[in-house]
Parts: C-alpha cells; structure tokens; sequence
C-alpha cells in the first residue's frame, strides 16, 4: 500500500474556508490507514485542542502546523501563503509566538499576518512549506523571475536549513503544472526537496459546493457572482494515499518526503495541567500559609459581625477547605481573584456576593471573594473542589456592567497584557440563520429565506433534521418548491459549522487564573 500523509489540512475553524470537522477528519484518516494527518488553519489553533485529542483516541499522530500569509515588503496587497509545521515541542512553541504576534502586530484589513524578518527569529523546530503556486517563490517563477525566485529560496534554505520544502500541488487549478515544471528546475538547481499537498478543504469532492457556498457566506458574495474569486477546486479534497500517487507519479519523491515529514514531527500538548502562579507573598511564608493567614483574619472580621456563631464549627471548616485548596495546588488561584475582586470594591465598583458552586467555599467568604455564608445555607464546599474529580476551580463574578472593563484592565495591567486575555467564543450556522445565509448566496428571493426560516421552530437546541420532523408545512414547501429544496439541501452541508469568532463579554483567561466575570446591572 502506498504511503502518503496529508500535511495541508483546513477544518471550519480556519474560518474562511474549510469545511472539515475534527472528528470525521479522524474517522476518514484512520479509515484511509494513514498513520498521521497535520492540521493547518489559518494563522489559528483554534481547533488544535479537539483535533489532538482526537487523533489520539484514533490512533493518529496530529501534525502541529499552521497556515500563514506572510507580507510582502514591497506591495501590502500581494501577501504570500506558507506553511509552517512543529518538528518538536520548540517548534510548537514557536508556532504559538507567530500567531500571537501576527493577530497582535502584523494584522492588515482584518487579515493576520507575518514578517519574513520574523521567521528568521522563530524558526527553531519549524518546518517550512513554501506555499505552492500562490507561495512567494510560485508568484515569482510563474512571473518569469527566476533570479528573484533563487534568491528567495535561498533565504528561506538559510532560515530553516534542511527544514525547507518546495510545496507541488495537482488540484487542477490554472497555473499549477506550470509552475511545478520550473519549481521541479528550480529545486534541483537549488538542492532543495519537493513535497506533495493536495490544499485539503473538505473530505469528499461533492462537498465543493457547500463549500464554496461557506466561502460566499463569508465573503458576502452570491455563487454567480461573476467578479467573485474563485480560488478552489473540487478536487481539494481528502484524497487516499493511492490516488495521491497516482497523481505525482513522475515525481515519487514529492510523495515520499510526506512520510519523512510526518516521521521529524512529534509534538508533546500538555493537556489537563494548570499552571498557576507565584503570588507574591512576605520571604517568610509559603503561598499556603500565607492563604490560611488571610483567610483565618478574614473569617474573625466576618464573625465579630455575627457574636452568635459557633466559632469551633468555623475554624473546623475553614482549616478542612485550606487542607483542599492546598493539597490541589490552588492556593495562588484564591488569592488572585481575592486581589482583583478586593480592588474592585475599594475602586467602588459594585460586585456581586458570588454565585455558582464558588458560593460553597468558606475559605471564598473570608477572603471577601463571595458575601454568603455557606454554613448558614448548607452549602457544599465539595461541589467546587473536590480531590475525586479534580478540575480548575471556577468563580462567577460580577461586575457593574458599566465599570467591569476597569476590572479587566487592572487584571491585565498586573499581570502583564501577554499573559491575560478574554475568552474567544465561535458563532456556529444555526438551523434558523445558515438556511438564510444559504438562500443569500443562491440568490434565491428574501420572501423564500423568510418563509423557510419560519417554519423553523423556535427552540434551543433546535436542528434542520428537528425542524423537519415537527413540522408538517415545512416538509410540504419542501416538497412543492425545488427553490426552497435547494436551499434546504445545502444549509443540511453547512449546518453547525463554525461561521465567525467574537470575545465573550466577560470572561477572563490568564497565565495566572482563569474567571468569568459577569454582568451586574444595577
């Protein structure tokens, strides 16, 4: 059997193209026996989490990688495509920086990029795919600049050194045999290896249209658009080893580097594990002595306000909650968010007296964290933490709606804003709006769209197939109307699929701890 591994992989994450989800990416890799699959979204690693261990549970080395624009010094509206894969843990590492820094200081128009300057920086652990046709050295070669062309492969070798590939792609668009004729040239001039992509967009070739569809959706154009790009074929999808060599057949070396590729690359994600941090505490204290101090004076000042309480049953409480809290390594987590919710209130800002199963914690009532006495409601310190089902402990603040962003802002100003962040959140193509999206880009009448989307319940948690069985009218339009068929046929293909990213209103994640912060309106 033939071996051949894909390494340029979009899912529906890579958001402006892609329709490949996770875990039938998976299911057709292992059912291809392909031992190993890298993952390539666009300047993302959005679904790397999903995709790792997925490919664990399937047996399936997960190539770490990412695709790139780089810019082009000369002309801002010609950037480049590469391909950057993790050889090692480095690498990975290195990878995360580059797209950190490409949201952070190389966006243009909404689009994220890199600088070649910045390569030469990161390039440890990287391997490095030049792009095919539409890379920098494919622009060059098929523009007639040879020179140029030797010259920026030359850069590129000396950057990643044996780590650089001329990338050869057989999708039938226009351009590519000519290109691979002098890319074939140009590799053996430079002593630099080919490898074989196939540019993979979604899993079978009958899906091009969805996929095009998701591409209009996105762009805001309609299919027949005849000013429209069209930058992908049917024949992007995920092929099997065989056909693979089938199509590189004159050049078997582009198929086996795959395989060479996939053997350098071994990333270790350490999955589960929280690292939390070194809350500055006086040299002659622990962090966890130090926790049991202020919650100890915390619980006094609470109880010199209630002289009836059995003070036995709180210090008894509040010394089993500390041995928890430390044993589980969180100590440092209660006195980051008592910090940040404690200059709240000095700053005048209103917070709530806490809710959730935070609400349960003696040591969080002590500390100022929460304002409910959790004996006098019989409340649970077990539903928080608990040693037989360890996981991160999780407040729900909340904040004056109108001054919660100062909270923010204090909490990325102490900690450094490289290191806090809020919580990405994916807008998926729900029953109701993909159908509408989808008659957009079909051109098909607003009245239809409108009249369709209706007919959908409304409901959470309410799906095309749902909607389908509960509703007699909707299967009767469908039935009668092949316009509105068609539209139903292709929002089936894009439903659920990841459409946009937005930042969740008030949760927080940092290298420090991880809270939501909440709404208070008052």
């Amino acid at each position: 059997m033939t071996q051949f591994i894909h390494l340029k992989v979009h899912s529906e994450f890579s958001l402006v193209d892609g329709l490949v989800r996770i875990p039938q990416l998976m299911s057709a890799v292992a059912e291809l026996a392909m031992p190993a699959v890298a993952l390539t979204d666009v300047s993302n690693f959005y679904a790397l989490i999903k995709a790792y261990k997925a490919a664990q549970s399937a047996g399936i080395k997960l190539i770490v990688g990412a695709d790139f624009w780089m810019e082009d010094p000369h002309d801002k509206e010609r950037p480049s495509p590469l391909t950057l894969l993790a050889l090692d843990d480095t690498g990975y590492n290195n990878l995360t920086l580059l797209i950190s820094r490409a949201w952070q200081h190389g966006q243009y128009h909404g689009q994220a990029r890199v600088q070649r300057t910045w390569l030469d920086q990161y390039s440890d652990g990287l391997i490095c795919l030049s792009g095919g046709r539409t890379g920098a050295i494919g622009q060059l070669l098929l523009c007639g600049h040879q020179e140029e062309a030797r010259q920026t492969i030359d850069s590129m070798m000396s950057t990643f050194a044996d780590r650089f590939y001329l990338e050869l792609q057989r999708t039938g668009r226009e351009g590519e045999e000519d290109y691979i004729h002098a890319a074939i040239e140009l590799a053996g001039a430079a002593q630099c290896p080919v490898v074989a992509t196939n540019d993979v967009r979604f899993l079978q070739s009958d899906e091009f249209e969805a996929h095009e569809a998701r591409v209009c959706i996105g762009d805001g154009r309609i299919l027949d658009d005849p000013r429209r790009k069209r930058s992908y074929s049917e024949q992007q999808y995920l092929r099997s080893p065989d056909e693979m060599a089938e199509l590189f057949s004159d050049i078997p070396e582009a198929i086996d580097n795959t395989v060479a590729i996939a053997r350098r690359c071994s990333v270790n994600i350490r999955l589960g594990e929280p690292f939390l941090p070194n809350y500055p505490v006086p040299k002659e204290q622990t962090i966890e002595a130090f926790l049991a101090q202020l919650a100890h004076e915390g619980l006094t000042a609470r109880l010199d306000k209630c002289p009836a309480a059995n003070e036995q049953r709180y210090r008894e409480r509040l010394d089993f909650e500390l041995k928890t809290i430390n044993d589980m390594g969180f100590p440092g987590y209660f006195l980051v968010v008592m910090d940040f919710i404690r200059w709240a209130k000095n700053q005048a800002i209103a917070v709530g007296p806490g809710r959730g199963s935070g609400a349960g914690s003696l040591v969080a009532y002590a500390l100022q964290i929460t304002d409910l006495d959790p004996l006098e409601y019989d409340l649970l310190f077990e539903r928080f933490l608990n040693p037989q089902r360890v996981s991160m402990p999780d407040f729900d603040v909340d904040f004056c709606m109108e001054r919660r962003d100062e909270v923010i802002d204090y909490v990325a100003d102490l900690y450094g804003r490289d290191a806090v962040c809020q919580i990405i959140t994916f807008g998926t193509m729900a029953a109701k709006a993909v159908v509408r999206d989808v008659a957009r880009v079909q051109d098909k009448p607003y009245g239809l769209a409108d009249k369709l989307s209706k007919l959908i319940p409304f409901e959470v948690g309410m799906t095309l197939a749902k909607a389908i069985d509960q509703e007699e009218a909707l299967r009767q339009l469908l039935a009668d109307d092949s316009a509105a068929q068609e539209i139903w046929d292709m929002a089936v293909q894009l439903e659920g699929v990841t459409r946009n990213v937005g930042k969740h209103a008030g949760g927080v994640y940092s290298a420090i701890a991880a809270c939501r912060f909440f709404t208070l309106v008052l």
